[in-house]
């Protein structure tokens, strides 16, 4: 007699248990439907093309406006009011004031994380014509600083007023101390080991012994009776001493194009520059050919030497180079350019040769940045590898293992992903 109530009982719970877990599922898909709409809604950008029909509102249109005042029509052609699209509560385009583009660079800091915020300001410097701006002092409190920040700054240090120019070293001196804390342990920590294997000797004094390499290289001498080693071949390094063990030339193409490279190149000579063993050389060039060796206790003072912009003409400045190389076979020339070259061709690869043949370890880098494959003269890329010397684009983070392969006199590790012509295969 209990079976039915129970049964009925048990019916009615799962009915409503059904109903609730169905009426939550629907509320569910109905959440998720808006929110796909919300995000189509950013992307697509509003109006009657995105079919979306959605409304934004709050922090939504926030960002939206943001977005719009660059990416959308007004943002384009940076102008605000005429272009305005039908049915949309915001402004749009940062127009030509600086007051508005200081508001609208506090809203991208507001809604965006540093990493978007950077690509955003590139955007907006590149699409709207915005480096002019960047000579105010409040514009450049306002920004977020990066790599691409100070080569546009750099670009405008000729045409920029005493009133900016305090404000612009701030903002480089940062950039540059972040770069350095980031790559210049790493980079003493590598080379300082690629300059003492390059020392080893292999009849080293008692003193200069690695014993730990020795044990290692001899253990098939090993002596089970006496329980011990017999080393045949010693391997120790060279006495150490403060003489010189390498030279270095960084020799740093500065046409526009190569703006991050000479960031970096700059931040990289201060800490070669720092290590006693290495003698560091940095040269600078466009048409003609500066060298900022002097300058080199301080990348900032370096970067405001540079003077972004102008031709090419490498095979001047690689002359200049080979007259600064005393020690050829300790001598270390890193040529960082794009490979446009404007001088004479076949005389540029004849000093690459010449150098070479003296000795010269010769490292050419298509650039020297985070910025993806760069354009470069592939046949001139390819004249290089056909001479022993592949021409590769470089990571800031793999320049260390870059310089520490050419101080060793082993394969430099060029990056798979470049192509053949660079490669020489």
């Amino acid at each position: 007699m209990t079976d039915g109530p129970t049964r009925s009982t048990k019916a009615e719970t799962t009915a409503e248990t059904t109903a609730e877990t169905t009426a939550e599922t629907t509320a569910e898909e109905e959440d998720s439907a808006r929110e796909r709409l919300r995000r189509w809604r950013l992307v697509l950008g509003g109006g009657d093309a995105d079919g979306t029909g959605h409304a934004l509102s709050g922090r939504d249109a926030g960002v939206d406006g943001t977005l719009d005042a660059l990416y959308g029509r007004n943002g384009r052609n940076g102008r605000t009011g005429d272009a305005q699209r039908a049915g949309r509560d915001r402004s749009a385009g940062l127009g030509a004031s600086a007051p508005a583009v200081a508001r609208w660079l506090g809203d991208v800091r507001k809604y965006f994380p540093s990493s978007v915020v950077r690509v955003m300001q590139r955007d907006a410097i590149d699409r709207l014509g915005l480096s002019t701006l960047l000579l105010e002092p409040e514009m450049l409190e306002a920004v977020e600083a990066d790599v691409h920040l100070v080569g546009t700054l750099l670009s405008l240090n000729k045409a920029m007023p005493e009133t900016t120019r305090e404000t612009a070293r701030a903002v480089v001196r940062k950039v540059v101390e972040d770069l350095e804390k980031r790559l210049a342990t790493r980079t003493r920590a590598t080379l300082t080991g690629a300059l003492d294997r390059s020392a080893r000797v292999s009849r080293p004094r008692h003193h200069d012994i690695d014993w730990n390499r020795t044990i290692a290289a001899n253990l098939k001498h090993y002596l089970p009776e006496h329980r011990t080693v017999v080393p045949e071949r010693l391997v120790g390094y060279g006495r150490a001493s403060r003489s010189v063990k390498k030279e270095v030339i960084l020799c740093v193409d500065q046409s526009g194009s190569m703006a991050a490279s000479v960031v970096y190149a700059s931040v990289f000579g201060a800490v070669l520059a720092s290590m006693r063993s290495i003698s560091t050389r940095l040269v600078v060039f466009d048409t003609s050919v500066v060298d900022l060796t002097d300058q080199l206790d301080d990348p900032v003072d370096v970067l405001f030497g540079t003077q972004l912009g102008g031709g090419t003409d490498i095979n001047r400045a690689l002359a200049y180079c080979q007259s600064r190389i005393t020690r050829p076979a300790d001598t270390v020339v890193v040529l960082i350019s794009d490979l446009y070259e404007g001088g004479i061709r076949d005389e540029m690869l004849k000093r690459v040769a010449a150098m070479k043949a003296s000795g010269v370890g010769f490292v050419a880098l298509l650039a020297l940045s985070d910025e993806g494959a760069p354009a470069y003269d592939r046949e001139h890329a390819a004249a290089l590898a056909a001479l022993g010397a592949p021409a590769f684009a470089c990571t800031p983070d793999l320049f260390p293992e870059v310089m520490a392969a050419a101080i060793e006199r082993r394969p430099l590790p060029v990056p798979d992903r470049d192509d053949s012509a660079a490669r020489g295969s």
